[in-house]
C-alpha cells in the first residue's frame, strides 16, 4: 500500500519544534510518574498509615490490569481512522481524565479504615493508569511517523525522555521545596496533608496543558502520516493470530525482557530513594530539592549524549556501556556508608558526595532509556517485514508497560523489601534503629544489581543494528513500491 493509495501527503521536513512538540507532552508522564516512585508509598505509608505491602500490592494489582489493557489501546490506535489520525483522538480524549484521576490519588477521602483505603488506592490507581495509556501509547507511537531514520529517533525520543525528567523534577522539587515543608511536630515535612494537597492540584493542572500542548503541536503533521486500511470485519481468530504474531517477534521479546528487568530495578530504586535521603542520609527536604536541582544537569547532559553515542558505537553497545557503569555505581554509596567510607551524615561533603552520585546515575538511567524506546521503534520495521502490519502502537503499548514498571513492581517490590526489614511506620528522621537502616543498605543494592544483571543479558542478545534497520527500510519501500525511499507505509 503506497503512500498515494492511503492518501498520506509527501512527510515535511521535521525541526527542532516539531521535536519539542513532541517530546513535551512526556511532562504528563513524567510527573505521574515520579510520583508513584518518589511520594506515593511515603504519602499512603507514612503520612495515612497504610502498611508499605498494602500501597506494593495495590499498585501491582493495577500494573497487571495495565498490562492487559496497554495492547487493546495500542492495536485500537493502530487501526483508528480518522480527520484526526490514528493517535491524536486518543491523546485530545486522555487530557482532562488524566488531570483528574490524579488530583483525587492525593486527596482521598477523610476516615477510611485501613481495607477502605486500600480499595480506594487500587481504584484510583487503576483509572489513572488506563487514563494515562490512553494518551502515552499513541503519542509515543508518533515517533514512527515523525522518524524514520535510525539516528533521529534516537533524538526525537531523547527530547521525550528530556521533558518526562523535567516535568518529574519540577514537581519532585516543587514537593519537597514548596508543599512539603517541615514543621515541630513533623520535622522531615513528609507528613503534611495539606501539602499533598497543593501538590497534588499543581501536578494535576501541568499534566493537563502537556497532553494538549503536544498534541496541538504534532497535529500538523497528520496529513503526512501513513493511514491503516480500511477495517475489515472483526474475526476473532484472525485477530488473536495477528497479535500473537507481532507479540511473539523474536527482537521485542528481547527487548521486552531487558526493560522488564531494567525498569523494575530502577522502579525500586527510586522507590527506595525518598527512604535512604530521608532516614538512611538525613537529608533535609531542602537538600532532597537542592539534589533533584542538580538532576536537570543530568537530563541535559542525556540529552545530548545519548544521541551521540547510539550514533558512534550503535544503540545496543551503547546501552550495554550504560548498564555497565550504572551496575558499577549503583551500589557503590551504599556499601560505601556501611564500610564507613563515605562522609558522615550532616556534613557538607556528604552532600556533595550524593550529588555528584546522583547526577552520574541519572545521566546512566535516561541515556539507557533514550535507547532503549528507539530500540523499540526499530522494532516496527523489522516486524513488519515479516508480518505485512506496521504496529507501532501495538509495540509502544508494551513500551508504555515497561516503563510502568517503574512505578508498578517498583512499589511493590520496594514494599516488600521495605517489610523485609521491619521498617517502622511513621518513622522520623534520627530515630530509625541502625540495624534496620544497615539491612536495608546491603539487601536493595543486591536486589537492583541482580536485576540488572538479567536486564542485560536479554539485551545482548538483540538482533537490530544500524545495517539491520537500513535493510529493513530498503525492503519495506521496495514491497511497497516507492523507489527505495525511507517513507514506507504498510
Amino acid at each position: 500500500m503506497t503512500a498515494q493509495t492511503t492518501g498520506a501527503l509527501p512527510p515535511m521536513r521535521k525541526t527542532l519544534f516539531d521535536k519539542l512538540a513532541y517530546g513535551f507532552g512526556s511532562i504528563a508522564f513524567g510527573v505521574k510518574d515520579n510520583g508513584f516512585t518518589v511520594l506515593l508509598m511515603i504519602f499512603y505509608n507514612q503520612a495515612l498509615g497504610l502498611p508499605a505491602k498494602s500501597v506494593g500490592l495495590a499498585i501491582m494489582i493495577a500494573l497487571i490490569v495495565d498490562a492487559f489493557a496497554d495492547p487493546i489501546v495500542g492495536n485500537w490506535s493502530d487501526s483508528m481512522r480518522s480527520r484526526l489520525g490514528r493517535r491524536h483522538p486518543f491523546m485530545y480524549a486522555a487530557a482532562l481524565p488524566v488531570a483528574i484521576s490524579y488530583f483525587f490519588l492525593w486527596n482521598p477521602p477523610g476516615g477510611l479504615g485501613e481495607g477502605a483505603l486500600f480499595a480506594y488506592l487500587l481504584g484510583i490507581t487503576v483509572i489513572i493508569r488506563l487514563c494515562i495509556t490512553m494518551y502515552e501509547i499513541p503519542s509515543s507511537a508518533l515517533v514512527v511517523d515523525l522518524a524514520h531514520d535510525y539516528d533521529e529517533r534516537t533524538s526525537f525520543l531523547s527530547f521525550r525522555y528530556f521533558f518526562g525528567w523535567i516535568g518529574g523534577l519540577s514537581m519532585g522539587i516543587a514537593a519537597f521545596s514548596l508543599f512539603l515543608r517541615p514543621s515541630a511536630q513533623d520535622p522531615s515535612g513528609q507528613l503534611n496533608l495539606q501539602g499533598y494537597f497543593y501538590y497534588g492540584l499543581t501536578a494535576s493542572v501541568l499534566m493537563f496543558v502537556a497532553i494538549v500542548i503536544s498534541a496541538l503541536g504534532t497535529q500538523r503533521h497528520i496529513p503526512t502520516f501513513r493511514q491503516p486500511p480500511p477495517r475489515r470485519s472483526f474475526v476473532l481468530s484472525r485477530s488473536v493470530r495477528e497479535l500473537r504474531e507481532t507479540l511473539t517477534h523474536r527482537p521485542f521479546l528481547m527487548l521486552l525482557g531487558s526493560g522488564l528487568f531494567s525498569y523494575a530495578s530502577a522502579g525500586i530504586a527510586a522507590a527506595i530513594l525518598t527512604y535512604f535521603r530521608i532516614y538512611f542520609w538525613e537529608l533535609s527536604g531542602d537538600q532532597i530539592s537542592l539534589l533533584m536541582v542538580g538532576n536537570f544537569a543530568s537530563v541535559v547532559v542525556a540529552l545530548f549524549l545519548a544521541p551521540k553515542l547510539g550514533a558512534a558505537f550503535g544503540k545496543k553497545t551503547a546501552i550495554i556501556l550504560f548498564s555497565l557503569a550504572g551496575m558499577i555505581l549503583s551500589p557503590l554509596p551504599y556499601f560505601g556508608r556501611v564500610l564507613d567510607l563515605v562522609p558522615a551524615n550532616g556534613t557538607p561533603a556528604l552532600f556533595w558526595f550524593l550529588f555528584g552520585t546522583s547526577f552520574v546515575n541519572t545521566v546512566i538511567v535516561m541515556s539507557a532509556g533514550i535507547l532503549g524506546s528507539s530500540m523499540m521503534a526499530d522494532v516496527v520495521e523489522d516486524s513488519a517485514t515479516h508480518t505485512g502490519r506496521h504496529s507501532a502502537g501495538l509495540f509502544f503499548s508494551a513500551n508504555a508497560f515497561i516503563l510502568k514498571c517503574v512505578s508498578g513492581i517498583g512499589v511493590f517490590g520496594a514494599g516488600l523489601i521495605l517489610d523485609a526489614v521491619d521498617f517502622p511506620q511513621g518513622a522520623k528522621r534520627g530515630e530509625v534503629p541502625q540495624n534496620i537502616l544497615t539491612n536495608l543498605a546491603i539487601f536493595e543494592p543486591l536486589v537492583i544489581f541482580s536485576l540488572s544483571a538479567f536486564a542485560l543479558i536479554f539485551i545482548i542478545n538483540f538482533p537490530i543494528t544500524r545495517k539491520v534497520h537500513q535493510a529493513n527500510l530498503l525492503k519495506l519501500s521496495l514491497q511497497n513500491g516507492l523507489g527505495g525511499t525511507n517513507d514506507t507505509t504498510i
